[in-house]
């Protein structure tokens, strides 16, 4: 099956992996947990969801740098590709979350 020939359908930073390693320490989060990533309502009103979970019937569970990433199915396909990193300006301080530009090509 598609989904189990994934093996990383995003890609955490190095500052991510160490905020979420962090966050799970000074919350004592328990190893059942993981990071969700996935998308929260649809069409033009949708939006990025990230936070600890544990997993569902749903879901699949991947191991990405060590770390437990939970994606409802329903969600993989528009969470695969992104990139969660963790940035800290003056102003702000957080996760982040990109996703590769797609780009069309008209070659023939």
């Amino acid at each position: 099956m598609f989904i189990e020939s994934i093996e990383n359908p995003v890609r955490l930073t190095p500052e991510a992996c160490e905020q979420i390693r962090e966050t799970f320490r000074a919350n004592k989060i328990p190893d059942t947990y993981g990071l969700r990533v996935g998308i929260r309502g649809g069409g033009c009103g949708s939006s990025w969801l990230l936070g600890f979970d544990q997993p569902g019937q749903s879901d699949e569970v991947f191991e990405i740098d060590s770390i437990r990433v939970i994606i409802d199915k329903k969600h993989l396909l528009y969470v695969f590709g992104v990139e969660v990193g963790f940035e800290t300006s003056e102003e702000e301080r957080g996760f982040t979350i990109q996703k590769p530009e797609q780009t069309v090509s008209n070659q023939r």
